[in-house]
């Protein structure tokens, strides 16, 4: 696989990322080239719908556009493209399937909450010591959340549909979230995570709680008050329960015009963020971790390692890669 570029893109209900690496020095590892971020809000209204509304599509294909123009300039040869929870929902799917599948030369594939899981532990432990141990791998997104656990290998996965635009929608009406909004978000939640438990009891004995995606990272940047994104300091930066209680408090009691002045919030997720603390306050109060290890490596590259390091698009190490075009 040597000198072979390959890039991931996750569509997913929030944001649409794309990582560009090449394979690097040590097996199994990668060396990031590129790796962007979009808010789409592709799953804007799914809930309540069970549709991809048309002006949603139509901003996710324009960056879709952007990101194979990028692809093409850094020469791009394999791809894969993941579709995860709003797609799952969404009756008119194959509305934004195949215009996608056009545009970047290879299908979108709809995963499973267990495939997104799997390939979310993957990105997330690569870089991790199993002495650390057992991991418990949660990935808040806008329309799910994956919770995984093992310490090398995968023991179980689990898919609660919860998450930052789901919530909101469902719940959050009022500007700021009046106190009943904010309990049934708390509630439900707490709904899954006993199913959590249930599913998954080795969740139980984790010893190292690992946090993905935006609504963490931005705690994170939040608590850390950064005027400006850097994935260096957000990378395993430990999240104490005590801070992001304290940075739930203060974004969930703010009005949006105050929320998006905290530096670390970026304005397109001001108006999500308070759906997804819920999920993160609410999963360090039931299993009563400390602290959350921060991670910015995710599904993402999950993704990417399957395209690099399996020889292939889908990750079953069959051989049959997938080209950019």
């Amino acid at each position: 696989m040597s000198g072979i570029r390959g890039a991931a893109i996750d569509v997913g209900t929030n944001s649409v990322r794309l990582l560009v690496a090449e394979p690097g020095p040590e097996p199994g590892r990668h060396v990031t080239i590129e790796r962007l971020m979009r808010i789409t809000r592709l799953g804007k209204g799914v809930d309540a719908n069970k549709g991809l509304d048309p002006s949603a599509i139509d901003r996710t294909l324009a960056v879709l556009r952007e990101y194979r123009e990028l692809m093409d300039g850094l020469g791009v040869e394999r791809v894969r493209m993941t579709a995860t929870s709003a797609a799952r929902d969404a009756a008119n799917r194959d509305d934004f399937f195949g215009p996608a599948g056009a545009i970047i030369g290879v299908p979108a594939e709809l995963i499973s909450g267990e495939q997104e899981g799997r390939l979310s532990f993957r990105g997330a432990t690569s870089d991790l010591d199993p002495a650390d141990g057992p991991f418990l791998v949660v990935d808040i997104g806008g329309g799910s959340t994956e919770f995984v656990s093992g310490t090398v290998d995968v023991e179980g996965v689990l898919s609660c549909d919860i998450g930052c635009v789901r919530l909101s929608e469902k719940f959050l009406h009022h500007d700021p979230p009046l106190p009943e909004e904010l309990a049934q978000c708390l509630s439900l939640t707490e709904v899954y995570l006993s199913d959590v438990k249930r599913e998954l009891p080795a969740s139980v004995d984790a010893k190292t709680f690992v946090g993905l995606a935006g609504t963490i990272t931005t705690a994170a940047a939040v608590e850390m008050g950064l005027a400006e994104y850097d994935r260096d300091r957000i990378h395993h930066f430990r999240l104490t329960h005590a801070a992001a209680e304290d940075v739930f408090r203060t974004l969930a009691t703010e009005r949006y015009e105050d929320r998006i002045a905290n530096p670390g919030l970026e304005k397109e997720r001001a108006d999500v963020i308070v759906g997804g603390m819920c999920v993160l306050v609410m999963i360090m109060r039931a299993f009563g971790f400390g602290a959350c290890l921060v991670s910015e490596a995710d599904i993402l590259d999950g993704l990417v390692a399957t395209v690099l390091d399996d020889g292939d698009g889908d990750g079953d190490g069959d051989g049959d890669a997938r080209r950019a075009r």
